[in-house]
């Protein structure tokens, strides 16, 4: 055995690069987006209970602070998903997978998302 192995394996003192950041961002959206889909879900069988569901769910949607904050919060998820797949499918092309391009991607993706999100405020509220 080497005598020069690594001490402090701690993730957290490491620093991790812009493209592996969003890389691991893109699956934890993924993730959000699957678990929001009980939210959506639930509003979508509420609106189809008639004319009074869909009542109820408009209302939520309109007076519920955090109904229209968990929503926005899904559509921003929504945005970077399909932001960073985007970028994840032009690097399996073989464009971008150069250390400078890369880094333009994903600072891309955050403008994306950013514009996206601010979109999205603007649609909910």
């Amino acid at each position: 055995m080497s005598d020069k192995r690594p001490v402090n394996l701690d993730l957290g003192t490491f620093k991790h690069p812009l493209v592996s950041m969003i890389s691991i961002s893109h699956r934890v959206s993924g993730v959000v987006l699957f678990v929001g889909l009980v939210f959506l879900f639930n509003l979508f069988d509420t609106s189809l209970q008639g004319q009074s569901g869909f009542a109820a769910a408009q209302n939520l949607l309109q007076e519920n602070f955090l109904a229209k904050f968990v929503t926005w919060g899904l559509l921003t998820a929504l945005g970077f998903h399909f932001s960073a797949g985007i970028k994840h499918l032009v690097m399996d092309f073989g464009h971008g997978e150069e250390l400078e391009s890369a880094n333009q991607g994903a600072k891309l993706v955050i403008v994306m998302t950013v514009i996206l999100a601010v979109l999205a405020g603007v649609w909910v509220w």
